[in-house]
């Protein structure tokens, strides 16, 4: 096919190492050749995806520098590396020339005034960036924080800076719903729950201090059960969230809940969050359907009481287990209007949702309006799975995990699966 039969089809032929068609007055960008096991992502007319690098192993969070330099994190090690640069050095939207470097494992990063931050599930860490947009003594990173707690459930440290030199790390909790014993059918919850002390929040720290510890840190909101996906809002100044809702309703107390409501229950929630917040968990849990914060069965709920009046409802609920692991609030200028200051949330898909079918392995979006959600969600990337028997069975062939926005305004999603990154452009009409 040559370009001008493209155009005469009503289509975009974009051309690369993998090629790409993108049809007008479809809803699909078909990637024609895609080594990254033939997915085709759908999204909405006028957008097209790129597989901007693949095999680079378990890329978890991304953050993208002012030259358009792109960084993932992985949180196991690839030829012994923990952090890969990808840049593009010819324009074409693939990486070209790639770069690892750091023998540290982990999830977060991110790039704030010539630094590039990111963690281990203790610690975390910054490159300088030189004049030129290298890291200066790449074996040689300045430590930040030590000593966070890390449990092995839960562990993954993720970041954000704010702009007045302030960085916030989530602390997830060590347990699902802080139970005597853990995950097993009717044990209670310990009440005060210790856990809250010491995890199960977001840690402040200095930006720009070497060598903090973790008793250096102030507690900034407390309450949520794990934090992967968390953004600095620049239009609200201040810091929003998806949680992580609790598991296991059903198989905890059968005689409460059934497998359907354990598949629905609770919502993944985002809350906008203030020194001092406080989401409630684990005494309760946000239920979608009622829109109420309910008690939760550890500490005498049966599904319907309320409960929760010290803390803050989320701004927004979300189906349940669909685990968001990123979070994005759209800057840039590329994309249409309904975006700008919108939040994309990457949802890595379920686990849990049986009997019913598994559901995520996307990208959302919400609107907002003046700081708030201004409308109802919707699904802005799909397939990543690549079928929906895929999905539905929980088989899926990539799961979305970190998100970034580059300098020219396009987005960059990470897979954790199999160590894909997509760049997803609009093409004006």
């Amino acid at each position: 096919m040559n370009l001008q039969l493209g155009r005469l089809l009503g289509c975009v032929l974009l051309l690369s190492s993998v090629s790409f068609y993108a049809c007008a007055g479809d809803t699909t960008s078909v990637n024609k050749h895609n080594s990254a096991d033939d997915v085709v992502l759908k999204l909405p007319e006028g957008f097209t995806a790129k597989v901007f690098a693949e095999g680079l192993g378990h890329t978890r969070h991304i953050a993208v520098n002012t030259n358009g330099d792109v960084y993932v994190k992985l949180s196991n090690l690839k030829d012994g590396k923990g952090i890969y640069r990808l840049r593009d050095t010819n324009g074409d939207g693939i990486a070209d020339n790639i770069t690892g470097f750091g023998n540290i494992k982990g999830t977060g990063i991110a790039i704030k005034n010539g630094y590039l931050y990111f963690s281990s599930d203790e610690e975390v860490f910054r490159y300088k960036l030189d004049g030129n947009n290298n890291i200066i003594n790449p074996d040689k990173p300045e430590k930040i924080v030590t000593g966070l707690l890390s449990r092995h459930e839960h562990e993954a440290k993720a970041i954000a800076l704010d702009n007045s030199g302030n960085l916030y790390v989530n602390i997830g909790a060590y347990s699902n719903a802080c139970q005597v014993s853990d995950r097993q059918k009717g044990s209670p919850g310990m009440k005060p729950c210790p856990i809250l002390d010491s995890a199960a929040g977001i840690w402040k720290f200095s930006a720009d201090k070497l060598n903090q510890t973790y008793g250096d840190g102030v507690r900034y909101a407390t309450g949520l059960r794990n934090v992967v996906g968390l953004n600095w809002n620049t239009a609200t100044n201040s810091l929003f969230v998806m949680q992580h809702g609790r598991d296991q309703l059903h198989d905890l107390f059968p005689n409460l809940y059934d497998a359907k409501q354990s598949a629905e229950l609770p919502a993944e929630c985002m809350y906008e969050l203030h020194q001092g917040s406080n989401c409630g968990w684990p005494y309760i849990y946000y239920d979608e359907f009622q829109h109420k914060k309910i008690l939760a069965p550890e500490y005498g709920g049966d599904g319907k009481i309320t409960a929760g009046e010290d803390a803050q409802d989320p701004v927004y609920a979300f189906p349940g287990h669909l685990a968001p692991n990123g979070l994005l609030f759209y800057t840039g200028n590329q994309f249409p209007q309904k975006y700008k200051n919108g939040a994309f949330i990457a949802f890595h898909g379920s686990w849990n949702r049986a009997p019913e079918p598994q559901k995520g392995y996307l990208v959302a979006f919400l609107p907002f309006k003046d700081g708030k959600p201004s409308g109802d969600w919707e699904i802005f990337a799909d397939n990543f799975s690549g079928s929906p028997e895929l999905t539905a069975s929980g088989r899926a062939k990539h799961r979305p995990c970190g998100l970034a926005q580059g300098p020219d305004g396009s987005i960059y999603v990470t897979d954790d699966s199999k160590g894909t990154v997509w760049k997803i452009s609009y093409i004006a009409k």
